[in-house]
């Protein structure tokens, strides 16, 4: 099937233009240009604004970690009918860091060196978003037996919303596939997220005085300790198909102190928490605070002052697609036909979608073009072969799925 990159490359150009940071209103516009250009392949488009208020009052609430007062759904249908494939990708990006970072000082715009592209968004994931499209483009003019749909979606970044309202709005498949950067292995598995917050207390006093009061660091440092205890029990032994720390324990930001001489009396600290798959919010939860309890129970400040905790932001659940479910096998035949290596059924220590569909029971795996590695991270990149060759397999799919 011919893959136009040349197409590819404009499509790349202009969803990467969109500076879609999640609670942005590139996020709301970027949902516009994909709603435009899915209506232009022909596709039936529905594109849909969330009743945020509804949605965050429902049960299963995927949670936010950013600000939105307004958030757009969009999904295109290659015809009537439940789709025997759907397609996902979600289209909001995390912040760039310092532009002047970037080594043309504009992460916002795409350049093209040695075979690669290199802007915010390349690798994770507008780089599978453009390949989704052009696998539709590549069979728009075929006659299928059964339609394929493609859902573009929001707020993937932190928690999950814009999935989780198109599954509430019924959009629904036989199967599907999220174009999440895997370096050509196929993600059948993903470890859960969760973000917690500490507020560690201390007790003010004059730096030359410390002894006389409590350093809240000094606090934390403890506590600290009793998260690397409890990754290491958590990840022993990993399951298959995951490999080395699959649930990590990892502290990304910590705020202590106001005045260079002075005794600390707050630390705040926030993390991420891994999930392990059948493992409940509320189980991991548990065993998160009462690994802390019995830190504070052993240290004599902690013992009087224990930490306050709180889970803010998204709620990633763990996922996988059901032992010996064909699809995975289907998904890697129709990377074979497109000239690539066959890939591995692997597990993700990250969070992503693919729980949605999974706990719609959907069955799901993730194939897309780079590397997680790339994945956030300055002059973010991804391999123009690597986008080809994900749409020409995403096409064969389509052809192999729908008929």
């Amino acid at each position: 099937m011919d893959i136009d990159v040349d197409l590819i490359r404009r499509d790349l150009a202009q969803i990467v233009n969109f500076p879609s940071i999640g609670g942005s209103d590139a996020e709301t516009a970027v949902q516009r240009w994909c709603a435009s250009t899915l209506t232009g392949l022909g596709m039936d488009v529905d594109q849909w604004g969330f009743d945020l208020d509804e949605l965050r009052a429902s049960a299963n609430y995927p949670g936010e970690e950013v600000e939105r007062e307004e958030a757009w759904g969009c999904v295109g249908a290659s015809g009537p009918g439940t789709p025997a494939l759907i397609l996902n990708g979600h289209v909001d990006v995390v912040p760039p860091g310092d532009p002047e970072s970037w080594p043309n000082a504009d992460p916002w715009l795409v350049r093209e060196v040695d075979g690669a592209w290199f802007g915010r968004g390349v690798c994770d994931m507008k780089g599978g978003v453009v390949a989704i499209i052009a696998a539709a483009r590549a069979v728009s003019d075929l006659t299928l037996a059964r339609p394929f749909a493609i859902h573009t979606v929001i707020g993937e970044e932190d928690g999950g919303l814009g999935t989780y309202a198109t599954l509430l709005r019924g959009h629904t498949g036989d199967a599907c596939v999220i174009a999440e950067p895997t370096d050509n292995e196929l993600v059948a598995a993903n470890a859960g997220s969760l973000t917690f917050r500490l507020e560690v207390a201390g007790r003010a006093t004059h730096g030359s005085m410390r002894t006389a009061g409590h350093s809240a660091i000094r606090a934390f440092e403890r506590l600290h300790q009793a998260l690397d205890e409890l990754e290491a029990v958590r990840n022993t032994p990993p399951p298959e198909p995951f490999g080395d720390l699959p649930w990590p324990i990892s502290v990304g930001i910590l705020r202590a102190g106001d005045w260079a001489s002075t005794v600390p009396d707050l630390l705040i600290a926030e993390g991420r928490y891994g999930v392990m798959p059948g493992e409940s919010f509320a189980v991991a939860k548990a065993v998160f605070e009462e690994a802390l309890a019995r830190a504070c129970a052993a240290d004599e400040w902690l013992a009087g002052n224990p930490p306050t905790i709180t889970w803010p932001g998204g709620h990633f659940a763990a996922g996988r697609l059901p032992a010996g479910d064909p699809f995975g096998s289907q998904v890697a035949d129709a990377v074979v036909a497109a000239g690539r290596p066959r890939p591995h059924l692997v597990g993700a220590p990250y969070g992503s979608d693919l729980w949605q569909y999974a706990a719609a029971g959907i069955p799901t795996v993730q194939y897309g073009p780079g590397g997680i590695a790339d994945a956030h991270a300055i002059n973010e990149q991804v391999s123009i072969e690597e986008v080809v060759a994900c749409a020409r397999a995403y096409a064969e799919l389509i052809v192999t799925r729908c008929g």
